[in-house]
């Protein structure tokens, strides 16, 4: 269980770490023009920010990371036996992790669908790397709900005696 444990806890953080750069970046999409060179997150002011994407973006973003959050701080609770429910920390972890994973999978399919056709003649387009930090989360969140389940499968179940 321990190994388990211990790397669902690792794969949750880097998830939470990599959503959290990625939610207070502003590296999204790069446009490179004749003459100049401009990069945008998702905390747009003006016309840009009232688009619907940008606030599904905002919102489903926000909700993973608290629950990537959640995820992380009931693994946590798990490693101290008195704070915990027996046997139970890693299960509503994993849970917590997947729902993570399924937000942000959400977040970012929103924002790619909405700025995969921005065409410009003069002006290029580029995702950037606070962009891609957001993709990458969803794995690690999906890992690190895996090796949750993985964990709470393995853990010592209590006998009649015990209970």
């Amino acid at each position: 269980m321990e190994p388990y444990r211990s790397l669902a806890l690792l794969a949750g953080t880097l998830a939470l770490v990599f959503a959290l750069v990625a939610l207070s970046t502003d590296f999204w999409i790069v446009a490179i023009g004749p003459g100049f060179s401009i990069h945008v997150g998702l905390w747009l002011q003006g016309r840009l920010a009232e688009a619907a994407s940008i606030h599904v973006t905002q919102s489903f973003s926000i909700l993973a990371a608290l629950n990537g959050l959640m995820s992380v701080g009931l693994l946590v609770l798990s490693y101290i036996p008195s704070l915990s429910a027996p046997g139970r920390g890693p299960q509503i972890s994993a849970i917590q992790a997947f729902v993570a994973a399924l937000f942000m999978l959400v977040a970012m399919a929103v924002y790619t669908s909405y700025h995969w056709g921005l065409q410009h003649p003069q002006i290029q387009y580029f995702f950037s790397w606070s962009f891609y930090l957001g993709w990458v989360s969803v794995p690690l969140w999906l890992i690190a709900g895996s090796l949750g389940l993985v964990a709470h499968s393995r853990a010592p179940r209590p006998g009649y005696d015990q209970v």
